[in-house]
């Protein structure tokens, strides 16, 4: 059976939704350091700094997002709420002054705590607990994702480096404008009223158990917690995407294309394209691959599988440090450095995203879910602020040195988490 058959259909409202949000997102993402630097002119390193809050801050607001639609508003106002902010924030930054600067990106964080943790809240709400439809509807979901990340570094950053800085911004603020039309449109009638209202407050019977932990619980809880340290070693080196990688492809890349006597210069925003492309190629193959290995009873364990996921990103930037060597030693180089470290950040990313979700729903107390999948967010707040400072040393180090800190630091997470392994495993008493 297709994963599309017989879904609600609510959940292609909401796909189309999250599509042009995320490519109001990922094409502002794609051009803004870029744009820091070459027209606001920062330095690299303030840039790399700024980067990094402004990628911080988007996982940190949705916290408050989420305790907000949950207390007060409820999800769907939420939503339109965040989509509103978020294209306010998009055409804010189109005006050309570091005013108007400052004020979209506060506009899209504060947008993006509201969006963010609600819309996914509403795409569960379509089933019921135990409906075999969901696992397929959110993959159909995770797709929305993804096509709006792959077109939008092409579109916004096809306009802001050939035509002007501003177009690029403007065409994010119409992406995000265009998914709020669409969600104004269809979800009365595609909808109805779920997640109109705030969640009802748990009270008598429905109160959660206040006993105190076991201790099989306290372990599981300690787990997550160290998974959440291993995580920020991962997330604040691949999220170098937005920030050194995109420079390196700026200024390190040969971006001649020639065809047939044609000469054209690629926007160095167009790698940002890559990552989704390759998700949308390997998500399949990865979760046939998971299932297929537990049916013949060698599906590796979380620990394991995270560490994969680290050494796949080590290997990726061990690419980059023969590109950067080649460099210095010839000038620009191939794309193709570019392409092979996307393609190994993009294994470690499924190794370990999917799965780091999942582990946390697994090993939470139901008293403590919500609070658990906060600390997993929490984690890309503290690695985006890290891989923003780190990033901005870009310009002030060799760039073969400045690979080889990632290299090594997902390289020796990598090994300690594998020496862990057994004991991380004893604490989970039982879940794979």
């Amino acid at each position: 059976m297709s994963i599309h058959k017989n879904q609600p259909k609510g959940l292609f409202l909401l796909f189309f939704v999250e599509m042009w949000e995320r490519f109001s997102y990922y094409g502002m993402r794609a051009i803004l350091v870029l744009y820091m630097i070459n027209f606001l002119n920062f330095s690299t390193e303030s840039a790399g700094q700024l980067y990094g809050w402004y990628t911080g801050l988007v996982y940190l607001t949705p916290l408050l997002g989420g305790y907000i639609a949950d207390r007060y508003l409820g999800q769907r106002s939420c939503i339109l709420i965040g989509g509103l902010l978020m294209a306010l924030g998009e055409f804010s930054l189109a005006v050309p002054t570091l005013q108007f600067f400052y004020i979209g990106l506060g506009l899209l964080i504060a947008g993006n705590g509201f969006f963010k943790p609600n819309i996914s809240t509403v795409v569960g709400s379509l089933y019921e607990t135990n409906d075999p439809r969901r696992d397929g509807g959110f993959t159909i979901f995770y797709m929305g994702i993804n096509i709006g990340a792959f077109f939008s570094p092409l579109v916004c950053g096809t306009l802001a480096q050939k035509v002007g800085w501003h177009w690029g911004f403007i065409a994010a603020g119409v992406g995000m404008v265009m998914g709020m039309a669409m969600y104004l449109w269809g979800q009365k009638a595609m909808l109805g009223d779920k997640c109109m209202l705030p969640a009802r407050p748990r009270t008598g019977a429905d109160k959660v158990d206040d006993k105190p932990l076991t201790h099989i619980e306290k372990q599981r809880i300690a787990v997550i917690f160290i998974m959440v340290f291993f995580a920020i070693f991962f997330w604040s080196a691949f999220e170098q995407a937005g920030s050194s990688l995109t420079l390196f492809a700026d200024r390190e890349t040969n971006l001649a294309i020639n065809l047939f006597g044609h000469s054209w210069t690629m926007p160095s925003s167009y790698f940002q394209s890559l990552n989704p492309l390759f998700i949308v190629i390997l998500a399949p193959f990865f979760s046939k691959m998971w299932i297929k290995m537990g049916e013949m009873g060698r599906e590796p364990s979380t620990p394991v599988k995270f560490a994969a996921g680290l050494g796949m990103l080590s290997l990726g930037f061990v690419i980059m440090i023969a590109g950067a060597a080649v460099y210095q030693q010839s000038g620009p180089v191939s794309m193709l450095w570019l392409v092979g470290a996307y393609f190994f950040h993009t294994l470690g990313e499924l190794c370990l995203s999917p799965v780091g979700l999942s582990l946390v729903t697994k090993l939470a107390p139901a008293k403590f879910g919500s609070l658990m999948m906060g600390t997993w967010f929490l984690s890309s707040f503290a690695a985006n602020i890290v891989g923003g400072y780190f990033a901005g040393n870009y310009d002030a180090m060799n760039h073969t040195l400045f690979y080889m800190v990632p290299t090594a630091t997902a390289a020796g997470a990598a090994i300690l988490l594998l020496i862990l392994t057994p004991h991380i495993k004893k604490w989970m008493h039982g879940v794979h």
